[in-house]
């Protein structure tokens, strides 16, 4: 996936920046990191056409199921219809007219389940791309800063510890 490269080239370029001394920040070049947000900006589209895509088709696979009801439920009233000339062939309709539509019903809740689990094992895998590209990248990119940050905040104690032993032994001489 292109977006995820690009986010390890941003990963480096911020691992081999040069820090500013005593500051706990770093220099970068602004148009490089600009330039690769770009990049991804134009790669995230299509992520979004996808997602557009799989809304689309159940959309579709929905309508679908709902002409296919119609056609077997218009079936079945034409045939129960055809059926109504006297009271046993009627009797008989409307017990085939029912066990037709019982039928259609079925076939539309099949279909429906169908496009629902089809849909959701979509949403399912982009979700899990999701997660991955979470955990893969941005929780390790907050991890490292909060160990820059650590080792910064812990040089800063023991230059002030320095300072503190010269300060000590200046006064010590002093005395």
């Amino acid at each position: 996936m292109k977006v995820l490269d690009l986010l390890e080239e941003i990963e480096e370029v911020v691992d081999t920046a040069a820090a500013v001394p005593l500051t706990g920040k770093i220099m970068v070049d602004a148009d490089e990191i600009l330039e690769i947000v770009k990049e991804i900006r134009i790669e995230l589209p299509d992520e979004i056409q996808q997602a557009q895509w799989i809304k689309e088709e159940r959309e579709r696979i929905l309508s679908e199921a709902k002409q296919e009801y119609e056609t077997v439920l218009k079936d079945a009233r034409r045939q129960a219809e055809a059926l109504i000339e006297n009271d046993d062939i009627t009797v008989k309709a409307k017990q085939r007219a029912e066990e037709i539509l019982t039928v259609a019903q079925n076939n539309v809740r099949e279909l429906k389940m169908s496009a629902f689990n089809y849909i959701d094992s979509i949403l399912y895998n982009f979700q899990q791309k999701m997660d991955q590209l979470n955990g893969e990248h941005f929780i390790k990119m907050f991890e490292d800063i909060e160990t820059t940050f650590g080792n910064i905040n812990d040089t800063l104690g023991e230059n002030r510890k320095e300072i503190e032993e010269l300060a000590q032994k200046t006064q010590a001489e002093h005395d």
